[in-house]
Order: C-alpha cells, then structure tokens, then sequence
C-alpha cells in the first residue's frame, strides 16, 4: 500500500507532530509505502524536519506551498502536487491543515487518486474570521469535501462542526485521537533545579500556557486575568512555552502592565523538552480561540496537571468540569480568575483532578492506538 501525506508545513506544532509521528509509525509496518510531501518551513515557530531527515526519500519538500493565499505559488504547487500523484501513483492521498487540505485534494481528484482522506486538525473557518474569510474558507472546505472518500477528526466537535456546514455525510468520518508518547509526561515531575533554572521559586504556584504567541492564542485575556490574580495569589508565575511572531508585543505588555516578573518566555520547546516544562507547572490554561483539540491538554493531563480551559471545539472532550480540570465560558475571565485562584489555593484538588486525567489520557491518546485506528481505516 503507497500512502502520501500531505502537509502545509512543519513547525513545532499539534497539527505537525500528529503527522510526523503518524508517518514514522506507519513506515514500521512492512506492507505500507509512506511518503511526506510538505511546503518550506519558515519563521520563528520552530521546525520539525530535523526528526525525518535520518529516513531517506520520506520527506520532499514543494517550495511553492506556502500558507499565505498566493495564486502563482498556489497555482504552481497544485501542478507540483498533480505531476507527484501522477508519477508515484498512491493508492491513498491523506492530507493535513488548510492549504494543503485543499491544494492536496483538489491534486488528488486530478490526478486521480483511488482514495483521499483528510485529517480536520481544526476549524478552517468559523466565528475567529471576519465574515468575507469565513465565508471563502467555508466554500473552500466545500469543494474540496466534495473530493474526500473519508475524513479523520480529532475531537467530535470537528465532526459536528463540518457536518453542519454541509460538508460529507456522517458515515464519512472517524474520530482518531491525537497520539502521542505518553511515558515521558506520565514520568514528568516537578524538577526543583529545573524551576530554579527557569527563576521559579520552591513556593511559586505556576500556572502554565503552551502554544504559539500570536492571535486567537489567548494571551490578550490572560495578561487581563493576571492583572486579577496577582494581588490575590503574591507566589503565582505564569509559564509561557512556545515562541511566534508576537513575542514582542506580548513582552512589552507585560511590561506596560507591570507584571513583567510574573511571567517566564520560555521561548521555542523541542517536543521531547516539553515533559519537563510540564513538571514543573501547577496547572496549565487553554484560552485558544480555535483549535480542534490542543495537545497541550491531554499531555498536561498524563503529567498529572489539573487544566482550566474555555469551552470551545474539542477542549470538552478532555476537560470534564470537576474531573479533570475546569470548563469555563469563552473569555469569562471572572471564572478563569475563580478557577485558577481555587486550584491555586487546594493542593488535595489539583492532586485529585491531576490522577483521573492522568488516568484518562492512558486509555485513549497512546500513540500506538492511533497509529492502529489509523491503518485500520486505510484498509
């Protein structure tokens, strides 16, 4: 079986280790064929190239499939994806994130490839746009769904989503979890020197964000929540792990609002580091205004960490309220304030939360079951 995975690009991000662990794992197995067709990465968010580059010929790299709407560069990677599809002759086309997903498939059907499945890491249209973009994303989606033999979800809220702006038939689509190593972050632990490195105190209560530093990621209502949190818990610091093109906006806020020393930049994070910086957390808060299901919740949860997060797409799935962490409202930061000042002042909660999310996670998000979910629903 000839598999080609095709993905926008690789930073260091959920959507992109998802399919570097998905293509590792299924070139193991002795019968599958596996090839990653990927556009350039670039900027600040880091990349994940390094982890293929010991495996000849698995990843190619299409200069012209950029992110940005472009129509030459688009124009030129459809072709490039179209002679690809032509000449290796795959029997399965599995696309990921927005431009790709569309270029991918629409080359797919050109090319007449025999089956095409599409990975919804998250929403590619929706309220977070303005309602020109949403409305020519949503057709967009349209179009290429009409291409599309199967979906592959990463939270039932995807699924309903779609489904609800015409795009498949339920019997379409499979719900696969988000694998990935879970015995690091089932090892973590809350590393005194490790905390010291980062300017932590033994008695700090750290609440942790990972994700890129840009828009819709949530940092605008967090510096608010801070503002609120700092007078009523004096030890409280705020872990930021992740890197983007607004670091120094979101450092000189910081500073404008006088809160500076409340919060660590950790900066880019390898994957295999991020177990450590998870130790080292109290809790961890999720205010992203999309996302089909941030990894960053169900790696806090087998670190034993407590999560408090807006309800929005898959977060619910996860984040079951007084069992695994806090749900709250989107951008209710009165409840944020009340939920992390709760978790912040009761150890025996964060402990009860932090052991049945650990246990959740177990049962469902090894990477292992994906990769099994994932070969089943190819053959």
């Amino acid at each position: 079986m000839r598999v080609t995975h095709v993905i926008t690009r690789l930073i260091v991000g959920g959507a992109q280790e998802n399919t570097v662990a998905t293509v590792l794992g299924l070139r193991e197995r002795p019968d599958i064929e596996v090839k990653l067709l990927s556009g350039p990465t670039l900027g600040r968010e880091g990349s994940l190239e390094s982890e293929l580059a010991g495996v000849p010929g698995l990843l190619q790299i299409i200069p012209h499939l950029v992110r940005p709407l472009h129509p030459w560069h688009d124009g030129l990677a459809f072709r490039r994806l179209t002679q690809e599809f032509r000449a290796n002759k795959p029997d399965i086309v599995h696309t990921h994130s927005g431009k790709a997903g569309f270029l991918g498939r629409c080359a797919a059907r050109n090319a007449r490839v025999p089956v095409v499945i599409h990975t919804i890491h998250g929403p590619s249209f929706g309220t977070f746009q303005s309602p020109l973009a949403n409305q020519a994303f949503r057709r967009a989606e349209q179009m290429a769904g009409h291409y599309t033999t199967h979906f592959v979800t990463v939270a039932d809220a995807m699924t309903q989503q779609y489904l609800d702006a015409g795009i498949g038939r339920p019997e379409q689509y499979a719900r696969i979890w988000s694998g990935f190593d879970l015995q690091p972050f089932l090892n973590a632990t809350n590393n005194p020197a490790f905390r010291a490195k980062l300017g932590l105190a033994p008695t700090d209560i750290v609440v942790g964000k990972i994700g890129r530093l840009f828009k819709l990621k949530g940092h605008a209502e967090l510096f608010e929540a801070a503002q609120r949190l700092i007078p009523l818990l004096p030890h409280i610091k705020f872990l930021l792990v992740g890197d983007g093109p607004w670091r120094e906006r979101f450092e000189s806020e910081v500073q404008r609002l006088g809160i500076a020393k409340q919060f660590v930049f950790a900066g880019l994070v390898a994957p295999a580091d991020v177990p450590s910086y998870v130790g080292v957390m109290d809790l961890l808060i999720h205010l992203s205004q999309r996302e089909g299901l941030a990894r960053a919740l169900p790696q806090a949860m087998a670190a034993g960490r407590p999560i408090v997060a807006f309800d929005i797409d898959g977060a619910r799935e996860v984040c079951l309220p007084n069992e695994t962490g806090f749900l709250i409202p989107p951008n209710d930061l009165s409840a944020l304030v009340q939920r992390v000042t709760e978790l912040a002042r009761d150890p025996a909660l964060r402990i009860r939360l932090g052991d049945r999310g650990r246990e959740l996670v177990s049962k469902r998000f090894s990477i292992e079951t994906m990769l099994r979910e994932i070969e089943q629903l190819y053959r």
